[in-house]
């Protein structure tokens, strides 16, 4: 199997083992990520399609420890992941964890969805996303605060990355729109509220 064929092959796998299947896609998607939310006085993000322009997520964040605990909903409200800071034990590694539906703060016998881990001070996290059939999928998720990209790669497959989020240009112009406004690309098979989830855990990771 060629690298081009197996790179497919991963992605077809993904969209049967994604925690939201029906999110999926089999072609590439563009979102337009605003790292606003519609909601006064509230922290968090709006998600758009690019293709039709409805909302996809949100996030509103109201509680003081929205670091620590953060909710991805769908455009309706509905809780999708909990991502939630884990508690660090003298230790140079910072790691978030996501969980389907809401959490709350609740002890919860469901193991995570996935698991982020990063070096204190290293722009790169490592991903671990579990699958249906005890297996883990591995990430790898860079980025830039600079230059303000965001990359993410298959850890057995590099040749490109399967996500990507830079700033947002307007139309068919190379003018940016507002600070605040990202484009987020996906590649075939991967799962949008995942993806979505991974980006609010590293904007808070310092």
């Amino acid at each position: 199997m060629t690298q081009v064929e197996e790179y497919e092959a991963a992605a077809h796998r993904a969209v049967a083992r994604g925690v939201f299947p029906h999110l999926c896609s089999p072609s590439p998607t563009r979102l337009t990520v605003w790292r606003k939310s519609l909601l006064f006085n509230s922290r968090g993000y709006t998600v758009y399609d690019d293709s039709d322009g409805r909302i996809v997520f949100r996030v509103d964040n109201y509680a003081h420890n929205w670091r620590e605990e953060a909710f991805l909903m769908d455009r309706h409200g509905h809780v999708l992941l909990t991502v939630q800071r884990c508690k660090k034990m003298l230790s140079m590694l910072e790691s978030w964890e996501a969980y389907k539906g809401e959490r709350n703060g609740c002890p919860t016998a469901l193991p995570p969805v996935f698991k982020a881990t990063k070096a204190l001070g290293n722009p790169s996290c490592t991903i671990s996303v579990a699958a249906k059939d005890g297996e883990h999928q591995h990430y790898k998720m860079h980025w830039s605060r600079r230059h303000e990209w965001t990359k993410l790669y298959r850890a057995s497959i590099s040749l490109s990355p399967v996500a990507e989020v830079n700033r947002k240009c307007g139309g068919s112009t190379p003018v940016m729109l507002g600070k605040d406004v990202f484009s987020l690309h996906l590649q075939p098979g991967l799962d949008p509220a995942m993806v979505m989830a991974m980006i609010m855990i590293i904007d808070v990771m310092k």
